[in-house]
């Protein structure tokens, strides 16, 4: 069977590996002239299935409208007349329920969890390398009530078999001494010890270049210009490069994915949410992270990727826009600063990209409820490199009539009952 993923970042090509797999013809198409380079290029590095968390969670109206007050705010809303925006803000504002927090968490870790599985079962069978490491993560806490509130996630954690342990200052800094220096500012944190690291850009370029080994073959430099459909079925892909079909069809464009489906009367529940990254060198090997924490008070990531650190954050609503911030970039800056301290800050390369956000935190991925030969694998938000392999596997076992290892139904776009 012939199937076409529209988009090479490392939704796409993790899809296109596994539907290789399955012993299908697998093209790829993506505007940019490489593999990766949009979403996937610097984000955090974290493969962090035990911090799968929603952005819509009880008490989150009330910490927006403190944030918007603060310099260093997690969260940024730019000023726009954006219909779209006010529709996404309104639909996560509504899964902000004790109910719809529980639901969304469990479909997260459940997906998150079975793709870092994948992602093991890959490095072992192929030997894949992507400055990755397996030493777990670490969500710190500074404040009392910061750990009060992780009462709640550690249950849920719980329920889902999520190893996990709430850790002393003393047993923090055994395992991180790199943040000796923090000493005085942190109160606790939580071990993820599940959790992994490792560069989604390097990864996904190798595993780009193993897949065309398999015979994947890429349009890179091609630009997507509209999907064409007749009643229930889509028949053609029409891109810079002319018309191109195939048997299947699967849609991996992560925040530029609604645009292809609006014309056709679907509707993603889907917002390009910006975040931002730094990417310096190791100056102070004793001052570094071993692994990766999560700063909790400005939702910072801090990772190590080899003799590299990057430092991710913010999440920002102001639609496609790509610009730079420079008080972004402070707050990267001034996290990793308190935290660590280790890395040459005046020669880190500074990045954006758009994550491409749920109402309800949980990606789309199934098939389309009006193409029958359309599959949707978008919509992971901050958790694209951590949920990669799960969702593209799960996607080439329904495309190919296979039971898939864990449940799916509830992860398609029928949920939204659209």
């Amino acid at each position: 069977m012939k199937v076409i993923v529209m988009g090479a970042g490392v939704i796409g090509v993790t899809t296109a590996w596994y539907l290789a797999q399955e012993g299908h013809e697998v093209e790829v198409i993506d505007r940019q002239p490489g593999v990766g380079l949009e979403t996937s290029f610097a984000n955090a590095g974290q493969v962090s299935p035990g911090y799968s968390t929603p952005w819509a969670m009880p008490g989150l109206p009330f910490k927006a409208a403190k944030w918007m007050f603060e310099k260093h705010s997690p969260l940024v809303i730019r000023p726009r007349f954006d219909t779209a925006m006010f529709r996404f803000m309104g639909e996560l504002l509504m899964n902000c329920t004790e109910k719809a927090y529980d639901i969304n968490k469990g479909r997260m870790l459940r997906i998150a969890e079975y793709a870092r599985d994948r992602l093991d079962a890959l490095r072992a069978d192929t030997g894949i390398t992507y400055d990755g490491a397996q030493k777990g993560l670490i969500q710190l806490f500074r404040t009392d009530s910061q750990i009060e509130y992780a009462a709640e996630d550690m249950r849920l954690l719980a329920e889902s078999g999520v190893e996990h342990k709430l850790l002393t200052v003393d047993e923090i800094l055994a395992r991180e001494p790199g943040l000796a220096h923090a000493r005085h500012l942190l109160k606790g944190g939580l071990l993820l010890p599940g959790d992994q690291t490792g560069d989604a850009h390097l990864f996904t370029r190798r595993l780009a270049k193993m897949a065309e080994e398999k015979g994947v073959k890429f349009h890179l430099g091609v630009t997507i210009e509209a999907l064409e459909a007749a009643s229930d079925a889509i028949v053609s892909i029409r891109t810079s490069a002319g018309r191109m079909t195939a048997d299947r069809y699967v849609l991996a464009l992560g925040s530029y994915s609604p645009r292809f489906l609006k014309p056709l009367e679907l509707r993603l529940p889907i917002y390009p949410v910006k975040g931002y990254s730094l990417t310096m060198p190791i100056a102070d090997e004793s001052r570094a992270p071993v692994s990766t924490v999560n700063d909790e008070t400005y939702k910072v990531a801090i990772t190590r990727l080899g003799d590299r650190i990057r430092i991710g954050g913010t999440a920002e609503l102001n639609g496609f826009n790509l610009r730079l911030s420079p008080d972004r970039r402070e707050t990267l800056e001034l996290s990793f600063s308190e935290m660590y301290g280790g890395g040459d800050l005046s020669s880190a390369k500074y990045w954006t990209g758009l994550r491409p956000c749920t109402p309800d935190g949980t990606p789309i991925v199934g098939p389309s409820p009006r193409y029958g030969n359309l599959w949707l694998n978008t919509g992971h938000g901050t958790l694209g490199w951590t949920m990669a392999a799960g969702s593209g596997q799960i996607v080439a076992d329904q495309i190919s009539s296979r039971q898939t290892a864990i449940p799916s139904l509830d992860l398609s776009l029928d949920r939204y009952g659209v």
